[in-house]
């Protein structure tokens, strides 16, 4: 019943794992370590972003009959993160622990507002809204990344 839901609140769980490990080789000073798995932390995040800004956020506004519904601040809350993501990133690479922790601390209280809006508002309201294209939202989401063989 709750598959939109489901799906990106899991996908949010991963990709809070995937910054602890960054965070961690940080911490430690395993800067390689730290930059590696920070990339992998990029690639599943800017992936859930664009899940939802190219299948999620059209189809919840036309089902709102609008494109100024909860979307827009939701997009916005997108381009805050990409710009402290280049700087945690650029942290990394300089190998700046103060820095990092800056620009971390600033990031992780974003997405922690950003993910409580999303999980106890926009994602149960396109659970309702949204119940009977559940399944191909889904399928939307996961073919965005998946290249077929020919």
């Amino acid at each position: 019943m709750y598959k939109i839901s489901t799906y990106l609140d899991q996908e949010h769980r991963r990709c809070d794992a995937q910054y602890a490990m960054a965070e961690s080789d940080v911490n430690l000073g395993k800067w390689d370590a730290a930059r590696k798995n920070f990339g992998i932390f990029i690639g599943m995040f800017e992936g859930h972003l664009d899940k939802e800004e190219r299948v999620l956020f059209p189809r919840l506004d036309h089902a709102l009959g609008n494109g100024y519904g909860p979307s827009v601040v939701m997009r916005e809350e997108h381009r805050q993160m990409r710009i402290m993501i280049v700087q945690i990133e650029a942290a990394i690479a300089r190998h700046d622990y103060d820095a990092y922790h800056e620009q971390s601390s600033n990031l992780r209280a974003l997405v922690r507002q950003h993910h409580l809006k999303e999980e106890r508002l926009l994602h149960p309201q396109a659970d309702f809204l949204l119940i009977k294209q559940a399944d191909a939202i889904i399928a939307a989401m996961e073919n965005l990344y998946h290249v077929k063989a020919a």
